[in-house]
């Protein structure tokens, strides 16, 4: 009797370059300890010249981490024309998500609910705009366009680069636009007070790192891949030294000037040996969970407080050094063993998906 072929196999298949997932770990790694610090560092460990090069630093994290959310989606479309259209209600149902989380981690709880009434106080408090909602909004909107875009090479490269270029140009016009509309979407637009990282100019980066990923995506990761990114954001760097510096939120220069760093520290992970890249890989594959776990331990949720409320900003270096990383190991921990739980709980997903966990809702791996 002809035996048939299994259509999915558990065996683990070879794994891609880690220098994508490193630098998303690298990105994540850096979000958590400067979280930590900036609660936990008394004034006078602030005033080192150590700690003012590294919150110096800090500036790229938050655009790395945008940067590779966009180069993740578009980079697991591949070349197929018709990837956009048969990914896009996946690709919804991650937007939703990467909503639905970003909104509950700044939930103010019951308390502050009813003391503020149903107010446009409330509503601002309640959707409060930050990173997750920038990519899910960024991701909606991508995906979208991608969709109804022609499924041709430089359909998706001037859907994605007139994004990434027109963002950043319409942002001082778009926040003087918000000024009087709800509050809510004042917090998306960004003219209103507390939006973190509102859509504008924010999504720029999501939207570099689509078009990064969708230009160099013939070229293979590692080394041709990382040289092509070192020379194109040190090119970019370049030209905005040329350029006015210009450091108010609704800059073009400065997402440019941010969009060269991200691109050259992509590019150098990229380049590091497979073993050095690969330290920070599984931390980068976790980020999204360990992203959303650590918040609230740091800052609190709802009325519960965090180490912000509870220790506040009192240790020294190596004390809040030393709970950084112990917080970032057990927060990967703690997501690693929910993915597992998930694995066991539902086997099918895992022969039907692929290797690799996303921030903006790709997935990368080899199919299994």
């Amino acid at each position: 009797m002809k035996r048939l072929a299994p259509s999915f196999t558990f065996e683990k298949q070879p794994d891609r370059h880690p220098g994508l997932d490193g630098a998303r770990g690298l990105a994540v790694l850096a979000m958590v300890m400067g979280h930590t610090l900036d609660a936990l560092l008394a004034p006078a460990a602030r005033a080192l010249p150590w700690v003012q090069h590294y919150w110096a630093f800090r500036g790229v994290t938050a655009p790395l981490f945008l940067l590779v959310s966009g180069w993740a989606v578009v980079a697991a479309l591949g070349t197929k024309p018709t990837a956009a259209r048969d990914t896009y209600g996946r690709r919804v149902r991650r937007a939703l998500l990467l909503l639905f989380l970003g909104y509950l981690l700044h939930w103010p709880g019951w308390w502050a609910v009813r003391d503020l009434g149903w107010t446009e106080a409330m509503l601002s408090k309640v959707l409060s705009f930050d990173a997750l909602q920038c990519i899910g909004f960024a991701l909606l909107l991508g995906a979208t366009l991608l969709r109804l875009a022609p499924a041709r090479w430089w359909g998706r490269a001037g859907v994605l680069l007139a994004l990434a270029v027109g963002v950043p140009l319409v942002s001082a016009a778009m926040w003087r636009l918000g000024v009087g509309l709800p509050g809510p979407v004042q917090q998306l637009i960004g003219s209103a007070e507390g939006a973190r990282f509102p859509f504008f100019p924010w999504a720029g980066f999501f939207f570099a790192g689509a078009f990064a990923a969708h230009a160099l995506n013939l070229l293979r990761p590692g080394w041709p891949q990382g040289l092509a990114l070192v020379a194109l954001g040190a090119g970019l760097f370049g030209l905005t030294h040329l350029m006015p510096s210009d450091w108010s939120p609704t800059s073009p220069w400065m997402v440019a000037y941010r969009v060269g760093q991200g691109l050259v520290v992509m590019g150098a992970v990229n380049l590091l040996p497979r073993r050095l890249s690969g330290l920070l890989a599984p931390f980068g594959r976790l980020s999204l969970w360990i992203y959303v776990l650590h918040l609230p331990v740091v800052y609190g949720w709802a009325d519960i407080a965090g180490l912000a409320g509870r220790v506040g900003q009192t240790l020294s270096l190596p004390a809040a050094v030393g709970v950084g990383v112990a917080l970032l190991l057990v927060c990967a921990l703690v997501a690693r063993v929910g993915r597992w739980v998930r694995e066991q709980v539902r086997p099918w997903r895992t022969g039907s998906t692929t290797l690799g966990s996303t921030v903006g809702g790709a997935r990368l791996g080899t199919r299994v």
